[in-house]
């Protein structure tokens, strides 16, 4: 499960540093003449307000030196924190070399030992120098559940989540239905027995499978994706390749069937060719149109 969080963090790492920058952004003074510590600590105090599953908030000087005490979630201070030094933290001297709004990677916090994320802002007074850097540590599943909606706790969400394990569940089983169909024809002929094995079974078995295949990795996405809410990097983009390689599989297949038909009605009913005719013409139309959908998926993720 940790292993997991971790994993989703890296994907969201970006969305959740876009919204703390916000909250710094929106709420502490910056670029201002004479800004003190208890300004800064009410605005801070205002964002802990805001923004519930905060573990801690504290300010830190332009040196490190924590300036004041550490303010709780539960309300608490811890006073015996003013004075000491931050400097070798990672979210200190990120701030301070990048003078811009940081996160950091997940680490086990000092007042719990659960897994933790640190957010910085640098603040400058008038003249553009850094004075102060305002830090907040938030547990790594609060910050998870800001980043993705789908929070674990939700009814709706784990409604949805079981809605679609089921539906995985029974894919997983069709595909495998399909899968043992489409060997099926091969293991009844037995060992040693390959000369009296007809083309018409290999072209099923083969559509068999092809099937089994394209749903297999639908399921593959749906399970990752809707079930254990993995992110991708680029969600529109992974959804694009599912759809690319299901329609795929299904045009394979159709195109299998229609080469089986036209050597069938060759050699027993030639004038069923037509037939065979209109599922290459439907297959035609599946390419264009996925040609098409590629081409405009494509153009829109450029942009």
């Amino acid at each position: 499960m940790v292993i997991q969080e971790i994993q989703q963090y890296s994907e969201i790492r970006p969305k959740a540093r876009a919204y703390f920058c916000y909250l710094f952004h929106k709420n502490l003074p910056n670029h201002l003449p004479s800004v003190s510590v208890e300004s800064i600590m009410a605005r801070m105090l205002k964002i802990r307000g805001d923004l519930e599953g905060i573990d801690a908030m504290y300010l830190l000087d332009a040196k490190g030196n924590q300036v004041g005490a550490t303010y709780l979630k539960d309300g608490k201070k811890k006073e015996e924190d003013n004075g000491k030094s931050r400097s070798t933290r990672a979210y200190y001297y990120r701030a301070m070399h990048e003078h811009r709004c940081t996160i950091t990677d997940p680490y086990p916090s000092l007042l719990n030992d659960d897994l933790t994320v640190t957010a910085s802002q640098p603040i400058f007074d008038e003249h553009g120098e850094i004075i102060y850097v305002a830090c907040i540590d938030m547990p790594l599943n609060e910050v998870l559940k800001i980043a993705h909606p789908m929070a674990l706790e939700s009814a709706a969400g784990r409604f949805f989540r079981l809605g679609y394990a089921g539906f995985t569940l029974v894919l997983s089983f069709v595909s495998l239905l399909l899968f043992v169909k489409g060997i099926e024809g091969f293991l009844s002929y037995g060992v040693g027995h390959a000369d009296s094995i007809e083309i018409k079974d290999i072209f099923e078995s083969t559509i068999l499978l092809t099937l089994s295949l394209a749903i297999f990795d639908l399921v593959k996405t749906l399970f990752e994706e809707e079930v254990l809410g993995r992110l991708k990097n680029d969600h529109a983009s992974s959804i694009h390749k599912t759809m690319v390689r299901f329609l795929g599989s299904i045009i394979i297949a159709l195109s299998i069937e229609a080469l089986m038909l036209v050597f069938k009605f060759a050699m027993t009913e030639p004038a069923m060719l037509v037939n065979a005719i209109y599922i290459i013409g439907g297959v035609a139309m599946l390419l264009i149109g996925l040609a098409v959908y590629i081409r405009f998926t494509n153009s829109g993720e450029r942009h």
